[in-house]
């Protein structure tokens, strides 16, 4: 059948998948930084200001890639794992990606709920240009006092969580790469010029 030839000849992510991972994975490290930043920043502060703004704005932009990821991921298979990897690991990296995928809605939507619940009620403009709707419904539970303090810490622990499962992914890319030498990370990274399928 020609999905199966497709399946079993198929050694790199298409370059959608690959655009959208290494878009996300920038938009990520820019995320981690700001909010390193603005939290130690003066209260206050038009730098603390700018940056919470520029916070929002890529967080949306990273919710958006990750549906467009998923829609784009359900719909084309991914290359098969190389056959010399342990059942055990494949599905530790299986995993791994669940709970990435997981934590990259999970992220933007608490912090959509940070924002929405915050008691300075402050708009949201992305990149200054495209105004964006609080989440109202949430008062509908409970005061904004009650449930801002919630998903703060949700965020936060949320935050550091995605922090150390890219320090697992990216250990576990590497040393395919340089111990293994197999194509676990090849696949995933830009060709530029003709691409295989």
């Amino acid at each position: 059948m020609p999905a199966t030839k497709t399946r079993a000849t198929k050694t790199r992510y298409d370059r959608v998948a690959i655009a959208i991972h290494w878009l996300t994975a920038l938009a990520i490290l820019a995320l981690l930084v700001m909010g390193f930043v603005m939290t130690s920043a003066r209260p206050g502060s038009p730098l603390q200001f700018s940056l919470f703004q520029w916070h929002k704005s890529v967080g949306i932009t990273v919710l958006a890639l990750t549906v467009l990821r998923l829609g784009w991921r359900l719909s084309h298979r991914a290359p098969a794992l190389p056959d010399t990897m342990p059942g055990l690991e494949k599905l530790a990296a299986h995993l791994g990606h669940v709970g990435l995928y997981g934590l990259l809605f999970a992220l933007p939507l608490s912090g959509w709920a940070v924002v929405s619940t915050s008691p300075f009620n402050i708009p949201t403009v992305l990149y200054g240009l495209l105004p964006w709707p609080h989440l109202e419904f949430l008062t509908a539970f409970a005061p904004k006092a009650a449930i801002n303090p919630v998903v703060s810490e949700a965020h936060e622990l949320a935050a550091w969580l995605l922090i150390a499962l890219l320090v697992v992914h990216i250990a576990a890319a590497l040393r395919h790469h340089f111990l293994i030498r197999d194509t676990v990370l090849t696949r995933m990274l830009p060709r530029f010029g003709s691409e295989t399928r």
